[in-house]
């Protein structure tokens, strides 16, 4: 039987883990097809990068933030998919856009 609590659980240990014990971090930021502007702060795990922290700015000037304190919402959710710098259509930015953002 899915216990889904004990795996939010496990999911929140996961992505606070990789945040808290992280000593390089990378930074991107991505525009979408509606306008929507996205930044996110990933570390590497296992040979990927994964996300710890995720911001979306809409359109309409509402700004979503998702990190391990806070994985989803009705809005949306902390990706769970790799980045992947070289196949996603990211731009690298230095982490203080990336901070200024993240402590808007």
């Amino acid at each position: 039987m899915v216990d889904p609590e004990r795996i939010r659980a496990e999911t929140v240990a996961y992505f606070r883990a990789l945040d808290e014990n992280a000593i390089l971090r990378h930074h991107f930021r991505h525009v979408d097809e509606e306008g929507g502007l996205w930044w996110f702060e990933a570390v590497a795990d296992r040979g990927k990068l994964v996300a710890v922290k995720q911001a979306e700015l809409t359109p309409a000037g509402r700004l979503h933030q998702y990190n391990w304190e806070h994985l989803e919402d009705e809005h949306g959710f902390l990706t769970d998919q790799a980045i992947d710098p070289d196949e996603d259509p990211l731009e690298a930015i230095p982490a203080e856009e990336f901070q200024r953002v993240w402590t808007r």
